[in-house]
């Protein structure tokens, strides 16, 4: 069978010309590994990513490797990467929880950085034992000191549609949460609907909520993942919407290691797909990206489960 020409292009009304895709597979999709993956495999992975064409690749996170042992190279990874971020446009954010690993970032170059807090009380103390008031405090000072280096922040949020413990999670609740990191200095907010549980109205009524409290489309983000099948619904919703930043990971690896029911993120070439059918413009070399993943599922010894990877890989095979 030939894919020439597919998918036909078919723009729609009402959606942005471009999108930028913020790839989290190095950092969000690895974390949730098991095994601890080589840093050599990581570098490699990062590398092929931006030769595919994603200039927004989140690198590692600067976390104590008693927490997230995947990630205890981040000094390793991000120093063999300096090269990278010499190149037009290409940006390597890194995740850091507090003062500590912004030091850590810091020292090596980083230029963006990411705080991770929550949306409900429950899945803060799961995964940062803190309340979501004292998660803020702690990251005050981290985005204060980012902002006065010159770097960028930007501000994850989890669990902004519903939590395995407290169940659905009200739009006003992530709205104050939202006003607060940005308050804090946060150049960006990423929505993420960790346990994949949201639904098309569930997202335009939240945005709808976070444009109403003076939060603009340009500073927003969505990160959804695909556990009920409904990522790429709920990402053309907030297309629609005018978000134009959208999470994804290459190969639909991640997790979250601190929510048992979070499955993968958003595949990279599922979103690739969608947009190129609608004429929505990336930089994304597919038949690159699918290559990336293939190669990288080989290193984790299991196929990918983005439908898109499968479905370009078995037919460059017939």
């Amino acid at each position: 069978m030939s894919t020439a020409g597919l998918p036909m292009t078919v723009p729609a009304e009402g959606l942005p010309s471009r999108v930028r895709i913020h790839e989290v597979g190095p950092r969000d999709g690895l974390q949730n590994e098991k095994a601890v993956v080589p840093v050599d495999v990581k570098a490699e992975f990062i590398r092929r990513l931006v030769g595919a064409g994603l200039d927004t690749v989140e690198a590692t996170s600067f976390v104590h490797p008693k927490w997230v042992p995947q990630l205890a190279d981040a000094e390793e990874l991000y120093g063999g990467l300096a090269d990278l971020p010499a190149s037009a446009g290409v940006r390597l954010p890194v995740l850091v929880p507090n003062e500590r690993g912004l030091e850590r970032a810091l020292a090596l170059g980083a230029r963006e950085i990411a705080v991770f807090g929550s949306a409900t009380e429950s899945f803060a103390r799961a995964n940062l034992n803190r309340t979501v008031d004292e998660a803020l405090e702690m990251f005050a000072p981290v985005v204060a000191r980012a902002k006065d280096s010159g770097a960028r922040v930007r501000g994850y949020l989890s669990m902004c549609f519903g939590d395995p413990w407290e169940g659905p999670v009200p739009a006003r609740q992530v709205v104050d949460v939202c006003r607060r990191l940005l308050d804090l200095g946060c150049d960006e907010l990423s929505l993420g609907d960790t346990i994949g549980v949201a639904t098309a109205g569930q997202v335009e009524d939240l945005l709808t909520a976070l444009n109403a409290a003076g939060v603009p489309d340009g500073v927003l983000a969505v990160h959804f993942h695909d556990t009920y099948g409904q990522a790429l619904a709920n990402t053309l919703t907030a297309l629609r919407h005018g978000v134009t930043t959208v999470d994804a990971s290459a190969g639909g690896l991640g997790g979250c290691p601190y929510a048992r029911s979070a499955t993968g993120n958003l595949a990279t070439e599922d979103l690739v797909w969608m947009l190129r059918g609608l004429g929505i413009e990336t930089g994304v070399d597919l038949d690159r990206l699918v290559a990336t993943s293939t190669w990288m599922a080989d290193r984790l010894g299991r196929p990918s489960p983005s439908r898109t990877v499968r479905a370009l890989s078995t037919t460059k095979e017939q």
